[in-house]
């Protein structure tokens, strides 16, 4: 009878299982040649780091995931491969909502190493996703109930040695010239610098161009006051991070200064945080990590939070094109998604050797959630080997 069928077919698939048999953690660098690197807020790049996270069905499924290095990469890994692995290790891969809450229980909720867990529990979860995907035969924005639509992409990197504005626009240009109809500036420097560098894109690209800006917490109180205005003025998409993730109060005095949004996010780790975000009610731009905040799966649940307020998530994009690639397929399974943040900064490995092709740029400016089952990005272990971990800090 087809109600008995029906009946059978749903019984085998609550039967099946997806055991974890093993977690590896790889982190991995390569150095920046000396004052080449990017020059932020928070000092000079020296190099780049990442840790990414590969975990083994006993069915041989396997699915790769990033976790954010935390300029301490090294621990990152560790914390991945004895406490994190221990509490998982035998569950089904399929449960990441269990799995979660077991991380969370009896290791995040109770003074287990707070932001550091979030950042190796992320790329564990992602790797949990991808080999869901894979098993299923289904690409993530599929599993999460989204769509092959396009989603606009700004062009990220920009600007990282604030480059006298002449230099700027001719770093800028091909990528206008690629499609890209939105460009993020690093701001942070100097006021004045700031300004000028802003100016000059706006009267390079005109009007058409949407400008958003990232100060990399370089900026004060003070200087927030200064630039605020002349954002208002040349219409500037949003103010990223002008101070760190838990001055709660500074950005709530800094947000009477102007009318150009507040973002902030990729420092935030957990729904739990993010709700101190929205009763704050000052930062209106969101952009959650998926490599730091928990996740696809606590991803998903900050956007729903989101959703409700009506406040978009534009995510943050971390170091590798595997975090890139998940960030796209979110992106296509929300109702308030905003840009996605593409990383064009100039000799990044982890997005063009580490794996396969994580996204293109069309035309229209968008971009376009991979087919293939799971995240979809192919990771080359022998990448891995060859570029061990460096030991030290990122940033000087």
């Amino acid at each position: 009878m087809p109600g008995q069928g029906g009946r059978l077919r749903a019984s085998k698939h609550e039967d099946r299982r997806m055991k974890i048999v093993d977690i590896k953690a790889f982190p991995t660098s390569f150095p920046l040649p000396p004052n080449s690197g990017p020059r932020l807020g928070i000092g000079q790049a020296v190099k780049r780091d990442a840790v990414m996270v590969k975990v083994i069905t006993e069915d041989g499924i396997v699915g790769w995931g990033e976790s954010h290095h935390g300029r301490a990469h090294t621990a990152i890994a560790k914390l991945l491969e004895t406490t994190l692995k221990q509490l998982v290790l035998g569950m089904d891969a399929f449960d990441t909502t269990g799995i979660w809450a077991r991380i969370y229980k009896y290791q995040l909720a109770s003074h287990g190493m707070g932001a550091a867990t979030a950042m190796a529990m992320s790329g564990l979860d992602m790797a949990l996703w991808d080999a869901k995907g894979k098993a299923l035969n289904l690409p993530l924005y599929k599993l999460l109930g989204g769509s092959a639509r396009p989603m606009p992409a700004y062009a990220g990197g920009v600007a990282l040695g604030y480059q006298p504005p002449s230099q700027l626009i001719d770093e800028a240009a091909p990528h206008m010239e690629a499609g890209y109809k939105a460009v993020k500036l690093r701001v942070g420097d100097t006021v004045r610098d700031d300004i000028a560098r802003m100016e000059a894109v706006r009267d390079a690209f005109g009007h058409e161009l949407e400008i958003l800006t990232d100060a990399n917490i370089g900026y004060n109180i003070a200087q927030v006051r200064q630039v605020m205005p002349e954002m208002d003025r040349l219409n500037i998409g949003w103010l990223e991070e002008p101070f760190p993730a838990h001055d709660h109060r500074s950005y709530a005095e800094a947000h009477g200064f102007g009318s150009t949004p507040l973002a902030a996010g990729e420092n935030h780790f957990t729904r739990f945080e993010f709700t101190r975000v929205l009763e704050d009610d000052v930062i209106r731009i969101w952009q959650p990590d998926l490599s730091k905040c928990g996740g696809v799966t606590e991803t998903m649940r900050i956007a729903a939070m989101a959703s409700g307020f009506k406040i978009p998530i534009h995510p943050h994009s971390s170091m590798t094109g595997v975090n890139q690639a998940a960030s796209i397929h979110l992106l296509a399974a929300i109702d308030n998604g905003g840009y996605f943040e593409a990383d064009v900064s100039r000799a990044n490995k982890f997005r063009d050797e580490l794996g396969s092709e994580p996204w293109r740029i069309g035309k229209d400016g968008c971009v376009r959630p991979l087919e293939a089952p799971g995240i979809g990005v192919e990771v080359d272990e022998a990448f891995l080997k060859a570029h061990p971990a460096i030991e030290g800090p990122g940033y000087v």
